[in-house]
């Protein structure tokens, strides 16, 4: 293991996920393409002093780290940006748009308070290339707009090696935060990203597959179907996942939406000081 706890798993050739333990929030994976032209990094961790050891690995290769795609604007998927500064950025528009305003860092610093020291002054690199069609960036790899986790989303596939690096669309084994997505729109994307690849690397948690992926979506299926309560959530895999305490946010949320209100639960309110 790094220093950070991390170890890059390899999933083919030239294909890897860099993954954190324990997994969790505040130690989101990465995922690492390696070509003759250079690196493919799919989302950069939630801070720099993660990023940096995943940089001096890949670096070993000898070859630049040339593209970073950006599965979300969530500080887990792009706080670590600043460290692959050679690299080109590829992410939503509604990603753009977010990342172009400027950071709360009192609201990251409530919500990851491990890292509240390095997260006082948070910076990310903006999104560079704008990807509204699936576009090959690379002989190896495809990028797929999605949506659920926000309204706009992006994941990776490589199908040379049976991967679907999907960022911030898949939490394994950990309660995802819906806050500003769709419960319901996030789950019946996942029906349609179970079918790309074998392997699945989540943006937090361990490496899955189609399985997990059903998991969470029904998970997020139950958080719809709450109407608001928490305790409408049925016993299931989840049970055994850590952060329970975002039940509230996303069952908030998904009543919200369905009752015509976009805005932030109160629950998520709560938990960065706001309510």
């Amino acid at each position: 293991m790094t220093p950070t706890d991390a170890v890059l798993e390899p999933l083919g050739e030239g294909v890897g996920a860099w993954l954190q333990a324990p997994a969790g929030h505040d130690r989101p994976n990465a995922g690492v393409i390696v070509e003759d032209d250079g690196i493919t990094v799919v989302d950069t961790l939630i801070v720099p002093s993660q990023a940096g050891p995943l940089l001096t690995e890949v670096e070993a290769s000898g070859l630049p780290v040339r593209r970073a795609v950006y599965s979300s604007s969530h500080i887990e998927y792009v706080g670590g940006s600043t460290v692959f500064w050679k690299a080109a950025r590829y992410g939503r528009a509604l990603t753009s748009a977010l990342l172009d305003r400027p950071a709360n860092p009192a609201t990251l610093q409530a919500l990851h308070p491990a890292l509240a020291d390095e997260l006082a002054e948070p910076a990310t690199r903006p999104v560079s290339h704008v990807v509204d069609t699936s576009a090959w960036l690379t002989t190896a790899v495809c990028a797929i707009p999605t949506a659920g986790q926000q309204r706009e989303n992006l994941v990776a596939l490589v199908p040379s090696a049976d991967v679907l690096f999907a960022g911030a669309m898949c939490c394994f084994g950990v309660t995802p935060n819906a806050f500003d997505g769709d419960p319901l729109a996030w789950a019946e994307a996942l029906g349609e990203l179970a079918e790309l690849a074998g392997t699945i690397v989540p943006g937090i948690g361990p490496v899955g597959s189609a399985d997990d992926v059903l998991a969470l979506q029904a998970y997020l299926w139950a958080c719809a179907d709450a109407e608001g309560d928490v305790g409408g959530i049925p016993e299931g895999p989840w049970d055994a996942w850590p952060d329970r305490h975002l039940d509230a946010v996303n069952v908030q949320r998904a009543a919200m939406l369905a009752a015509g209100d976009d805005g932030v639960p109160p629950a998520m309110l709560a938990l960065v000081g706001l309510a």
